[in-house]
């Protein structure tokens, strides 16, 4: 009962009721002054203006007597004994009827008035609970859950201030829902993504190195397991890069990104295979950023160029003064609908096949988040057969404005 008192119910209701009572009561109030102002003069009118018959006499069928009015004497004229009589008959009788009337029109405003109050405080609490309602499902459509987070509002009434609250709440929960299902995503392939390498490591050592092994085994298990360790730092490493790219910059400086992406072309070129093409088309780019996060960022579009082309195909890298750098490769033929998907962590074209120099399917969506942090929009696009592969373009609106939108 004491919660009930407490609510933002009980406060409304004490509220509109007690207007509601004021109201009310205000109305009746100068009602009975407006009425008391001239009651009196009207009663008093209305006697002296009725016909007063004498005992015993009567009017005759069809006889119609006019009331004649009280008429003021003329002056130096005394009234009669009989005018003063009937004088104070008539304000005796005026007092009387006003005195009788004030008095059952203060009953009647009394019991009116506590009736309007009941009705009052009804629909006030009625009122309150029609406004209130919104809120209370927003309020438990807000004690989310792992179960009850694809929940809505989905609130049904005119535009106003609740319903643009129960959208914008609505909206607030999709987001929410994408974020915790992408953690839910993330989390779960990284913890399968270490597992595997912690599995191959678990059965060298056991199976491999059990007993007495020949040296050349023990050679073989030992590049094994580098190789694998290997590969979990990289994976380590690949996550740490995303988790502080997500966290956003910590500091920003003038970066020439066309500089960048010369030399990791130079530093790929080492390792690509000798029958790709490379075009460059560098011209001056410079941004502000993070120079390590955006090394990082043209460093794995050039990988995942050279890790997914095909023989003797093409990667072409360049940058342009309208703030655009773009990386396309030929390979597989890709599914335009998928590649969303392939910007998502540990996201791949097809099946992991845990083979030597595969990547952990990190490397664009590292890309995309040193994107966000940067304030820049990368957008790809799945190249037409027969060439096939990616163009990706990564667009830096701080850097300065050519002629024309760049898109995709």
């Amino acid at each position: 009962m004491r919660a009930v008192l407490r609510s933002e119910r009980a406060r409304l209701t004490a509220l509109y009721g007690s207007l509601l009572l004021l109201a009310g009561g205000g109305l009746i109030t100068l009602i009975n002054v407006l009425l008391r102002n001239g009651l009196y003069a009207r009663i008093s009118g209305a006697v002296t203006s009725t016909v007063v018959l004498k005992p015993g006499e009567e009017l005759n069928e069809g006889e119609k007597v006019e009331a004649v009015p009280a008429q003021t004497l003329p002056p130096g004229m005394a009234p009669t004994q009989e005018q003063l009589d009937q004088w104070q008959a008539t304000r005796s009788l005026s007092t009387a009827v006003e005195r009788a009337t004030v008095q059952e029109l203060l009953t009647v405003s009394v019991i009116a008035l506590a009736a309007f109050a009941v009705l009052s405080i009804w629909l006030a609490w009625w009122m309150a609970g029609r406004v209130l309602r919104p809120v209370a499902v927003i309020t438990e459509t807000a004690r989310l859950s792992g179960a009850t987070l694809h929940e809505r509002i989905g609130l049904q009434a005119p535009p106003g201030e609740l319903k643009r609250l129960a959208d914008t709440f609505d909206g607030m929960l999709d987001r929410m829902e994408d974020l915790v299902g992408a953690q839910r995503r993330f989390a779960a392939n990284a913890a399968h993504e270490l597992r595997t390498p912690l599995a191959v490591q678990r059965a060298a050592a056991e199976i491999g190195l059990a007993g007495d092994p020949p040296p050349e085994k023990v050679a073989r298990i030992r590049s094994k397991l580098i190789e694998v360790a290997a590969s979990s730092q990289h994976l380590v490493e690949s996550l740490l890069l995303l988790a502080v790219s997500e966290e956003g910059l910590e500091a920003a400086e003038p970066v020439d990104l066309a500089a960048i992406a010369a030399v990791e072309l130079e530093a790929i070129g080492a390792t690509a295979p000798q029958d790709l093409t490379v075009v460059r088309d560098l011209e001056p780019l410079s941004v502000t950023g993070d120079r390590t996060l955006l090394g990082h960022l043209v460093r794995n579009l050039l990988a995942n160029a050279v890790r997914h082309n095909r023989a003797g195909g093409r990667l072409e890298v360049a940058t342009s003064t309208d703030g655009v750098l773009t990386v396309s490769n030929t390979g597989p033929v890709i599914d335009p609908q998928d590649v969303p998907r392939l910007l998502e962590p540990f996201r791949r074209r097809a099946e992991r096949q845990h083979t030597a120099g595969e990547g952990a399917g990190l490397g664009l969506s590292i890309v995309s988040s040193i994107t966000r942090a940067h304030g820049a929009e990368l957008t790809a696009r799945a190249n037409p057969a027969p060439g096939g592969g990616l163009t990706l373009r990564v667009w830096f609106p701080d850097a300065p404005p050519g002629e024309e939108t760049p898109g995709v």
